[in-house]
């Protein structure tokens, strides 16, 4: 099963110069609570922007080339693992843009800003696609920049 889990702005900026573009200590902690565990898969740009392998998850990188720092696959190879593994998408714009049809859960955190200059966005969640199942308001704490909005969608 295919999942995406992504952080935008109230304009669906979720990046700018290749780094997200607020400190939100929350929504980090709720994204490795629920990718712990599970396979991620991500474009090459967002993984070069990692320092390191994220921990206990097994990482796949979308690339048309071989490396030797990272498990590589084609878009292809991805979704024929989706039909066995639960997978989720963590980016960038790219990758979302290509999945969102056949994802069928969506995690979405809503950081309450407006970031100028911004040049990555998150994928339109279609309201005839998917249903919101949860939502929750969180206040920003000691390490958030903002308020932010946890929210869950399902696939109709």
């Amino acid at each position: 099963m295919l999942m995406m889990i992504f952080a935008c702005d109230l304009n669906g900026v979720i990046g700018k110069n290749g780094d997200l573009p607020w400190r939100q200590s929350t929504d980090l902690q709720f994204f490795k609570k629920t990718t712990l565990g599970k396979t991620v898969v991500m474009g090459r740009k967002t993984w070069d922007s990692l320092p390191f392998p994220l921990p206990g998850r097994r990482n796949i990188v979308i690339s048309r080339s071989n490396r030797d720092d990272v498990e590589v696959m084609s878009i292809e190879e991805v979704r024929g693992l989706a039909k066995t593994d639960d997978l989720f998408v963590i980016g960038g714009g790219e990758i979302y843009s290509i999945f969102i049809e056949e994802s069928n859960v969506i995690y979405r955190t809503i950081i309450d800003s407006k970031i100028e200059d911004g040049d990555t966005f998150a994928p339109e969640i279609n309201p005839e696609d998917f249903s919101l199942e949860s939502e929750e308001i969180v206040k920003a704490g000691e390490n958030d920049d903002f308020d932010m909005k946890f929210q869950k969608w399902i696939r109709n």
